[in-house]
């Protein structure tokens, strides 16, 4: 059974794209149909590069030599985008690409069942039973948010904020209900922190909240299936924010003591410039 894995971004995230997808790749083995949604936008001045066309093709290279059945799909939905921009949130600290997955029902390449992931998510142990749980009557199904999940609640459970970096979507539902329908009409008209993540935790009416091993956002455990290498803070010996991504090895060794990942970021070094190169 072939597993659907979403990206979305620009030019910039094609590192993050290739340490997850090798990350997955090590951890199935069933063929994976990595889809990437792009697009080509100017924001405030700032011109932003679609993921190029040559290094998804040269990416499905890659997948292909380790199993010919896997596959990847890059799609440009420029025109959905434009057709109606998240207007109120165009200008956040955020790039609009975060935004992209909540035009994911108007693609009609996007399988009924997807798990959407973050660039910057490791997959660290097999995820199948995962991915093929039952999603029948759910439309997102994803891990509290290590912060968030403490000053921001939108139903009856106390605990009931989502963090959106690795989220299982059920496009089938999501299309019958128009969950994404209403969060590109919140985005549009009303400003929000972190935009597609909050307004996905707003709007959604049916959600499911998994063990913290599938996003873990804070500290790696032996049971941690996906790594995600969100900011966090430090206060020991003064207070700090930390951010650092799984491209940034220097820094995933020295800042975070971590060595967990070192023979798939060597694959990654190996790999990076080839896809990198100009044809």
């Amino acid at each position: 059974m072939t597993s659907n894995i979403l990206f979305c971004g620009d030019a910039s995230m094609t590192d993050g794209v290739l340490i997850a997808t090798l990350s997955l790749m090590r951890q199935t083995r069933h063929p994976l149909h990595i889809f990437i949604l792009t697009a080509t936008l100017t924001v405030k001045g700032h011109h932003y590069q679609p993921f190029a066309a040559e290094t998804a093709e040269r990416m499905a290279k890659l997948m292909q030599a380790q199993n010919p059945e896997h596959q990847l799909t890059r799609i440009d939905i420029t025109e959905q985008f434009l057709a109606n921009p998240p207007l109120a949130n165009m200008g956040t600290m955020f790039t609009p690409y975060c935004m992209l997955r909540l035009y994911a029902d108007l693609v009609p390449e996007l399988p009924d069942r997807v798990l959407y992931l973050d660039t910057d998510v490791i997959c660290r142990r097999p995820f199948d039973a995962f991915y093929n749980q039952s999603m029948t009557d759910v439309d997102i199904a994803g891990v509290l948010d290590h912060y968030g999940k403490w000053w921001f609640h939108h139903r009856l459970a106390w605990f009931d904020y989502l963090n959106s970096g690795v989220l299982l979507m059920n496009l089938a539902h999501i299309r019958e209900d128009g969950l994404l329908v209403r969060c590109r009409r919140l985005v549009r008209h009303r400003w929000l922190f972190m935009p597609d993540q909050s307004a996905l935790n707003i709007k959604a009416k049916f959600k499911r909240i998994l063990p913290q091993k599938y996003n873990e956002q804070h500290q790696l455990k032996p049971h941690t299936v996906f790594q995600h290498f969100t900011t966090f803070f430090r206060f020991w010996p003064y207070f700090r924010i930390v951010t650092v991504k799984p491209w940034q090895i220097q820094a995933v060794h020295q800042q975070l003591g971590l060595h967990e990942y070192d023979d798939l970021l060597k694959d990654y070094r190996h790999l990076a410039p080839k896809l990198k190169e100009v044809s």
